[in-house]
């Protein structure tokens, strides 16, 4: 059942933050060299990594009966997703659903009061629903709670209960699948993760992508919460020549939508996207193109380097300044099995680079889409206790998030906090506190933009099935 939940994406994580959407125009000239530079030090980790490590295997790369299931290695280490309620009418047709609900308690500081503002967020609440008719042929539907938190007859957009994902497949193999309609892009760990299968509860804190900036589809839209309309193939291989499995995801989408004299895409081009991930130890069994975030040690040995891009010409700034778009991200999944039964170590990295060359002039133009322009990074630590206390075990971890805007005040942030695990992403509560200005200057990244430095406080818990 969990199928579905992969494709949940983020939705939440960045609270009210999400219907924003104000951003930034800047030079799409700008040195793309920055991204690959940094991009490689993520591959120093992976060099360095190969060298230092003993044998870091916990089971065999096993062939695929279908796209979606992967045939593992007996043994008590297989990471297993979770799943709900399944209906079968035959051997290849069947049903599954599930539920997913996660919400925050957020005490946030207040310099001008010198006091804390207390309040309780809806963060997600989806039903999935999956299923077969043929043992070629697939199908997914989730829907969410949108905007959860916006009852005020003041908010916009206002608060919904609708389609999230709607997902034809057609799965043959593990080397080439198709699937169309509406979906996740591929681009970042993060998206493809979705807010269920995160190492952390409040996980989205880099700039978004066009169809995660976005807040609605069609005219002067370009999707939602990182979904978008149209098709992709996606696969994997093992090629050979470096020891480890090759996963791709490539697609067509519709992208940004102008109106007539509102917008920059006043021809209706498309946008393009792709992933590719290179696991150089276990493979990563996830249904289609999805990932997770963690493995709680339950998979062995993960690391995983990614890189995922996204354009679309005339994807950016108004009708009267408009850009292309391109959006450039590479990111690193580490997770290490200690010896000894010492516990689980996991590392998160993730770095972005955006080109967007409209005008600054086009913030103050009707229907600006203002997506981010600059660079971004991030970096999550987690260590899970062996230890089980009561009916879970407890896992510090640490963040660092910083982002650059080319036209706009750069934001930091650092958080600190604890998971409780009790079942894996089945039922989670985290504590943590964070410091920084991402939570007052949010996702505007217009000129000008200020915030000061506050402290956060939030309790959040996720429960699934």
């Amino acid at each position: 059942m969990k199928y579905f939940e992969k494709i949940i994406h983020k939705m939440i994580g960045h609270e009210t933050a999400l219907v924003e959407n104000a951003s930034q125009r800047n030079d799409l000239g700008k040195q793309r060299e920055n991204f690959f530079v940094q991009a490689m030090l993520l591959a120093v980790l992976i060099v360095g990594y190969l060298f230092l490590s003993p044998s870091a295997s916990a089971t065999e790369i096993q062939p695929m009966t279908s796209a979606t299931e992967v045939k593992p290695a007996a043994g008590p280490t297989d990471f297993k997703l979770p799943s709900g309620p399944k209906w079968a009418l035959d051997e290849t047709r069947w049903f599954t659903a599930g539920i997913g609900f996660r919400g925050s308690g957020i005490w946030a500081q207040n310099k001008a009061t010198d006091s804390y503002n207390d309040s309780f967020s809806i963060d997600n609440a989806r039903v999935y629903l999956n299923g077969q008719v043929h043992k070629y042929l697939k199908f997914e539907v989730n829907t969410e709670c949108f905007f959860c938190n916006n009852t005020s007859s003041a908010d916009n957009p206002k608060m919904s209960y609708n389609i999230l994902d709607a997902i034809g497949k057609v799965e043959i193999n593990r080397y080439v699948n198709i699937w169309g309609g509406r979906m996740l892009v591929p681009t970042e760990r993060g998206e493809l993760s979705g807010p269920f299968f995160q190492a952390t509860h409040d996980a989205f804190k880099t700039p978004f992508f066009p169809q995660d900036f976005s807040v609605k589809f069609g005219s002067n839209g370009a999707g939602r919460y990182g979904r978008d309309d149209g098709g992709t193939f996606w696969g994997s291989v093992e090629p050979g020549f470096i020891k480890g499995t090759l996963g791709y995801a490539v697609g067509v989408y519709r992208g940004l939508q102008s109106s007539n004299t509102i917008g920059p895409n006043q021809g209706n081009d498309v946008s393009w996207a792709g992933r590719f991930t290179y696991n150089f130890l276990n493979p990563e069994k996830n249904p289609g193109y999805y990932t997770s975030s963690t493995y709680f040690g339950k998979a062995g040995d993960i690391l995983a380097l990614a890189f995922g891009a996204n354009y679309q010409k005339n994807g950016a700034g108004s009708f009267a300044n408009r850009s292309d778009f391109l959006g450039l991200v590479g990111d690193l999944l580490f997770e290490k099995v200690l010896p000894r039964n010492l516990g689980v170590t996991t590392l998160n990295a993730e770095y972005k680079q955006f080109y967007a060359n409209y005008n600054s002039q086009a913030f103050a133009d009707p229907g600006c889409f203002c997506v981010f322009d600059g660079k971004s990074w991030t970096v999550t630590g987690l260590y899970l206790i062996p230890v089980k206390v009561g009916i879970g075990k407890f896992q510090p971890y640490g963040r660092f998030t910083s982002i650059q805007p080319n036209h706009s005040s750069n934001r930091e942030e650092i958080e600190g906090g604890v998971n409780y695990i009790i079942d894996g992403f089945n039922a989670r509560i985290s504590a943590y506190y964070q410091h920084g200005d991402l939570f007052t200057k949010g996702l505007n990244y217009a000129p000008g933009v200020i915030g000061d430095k506050v402290d956060v406080f939030k309790l959040s818990f996720q429960l699934q099935m």
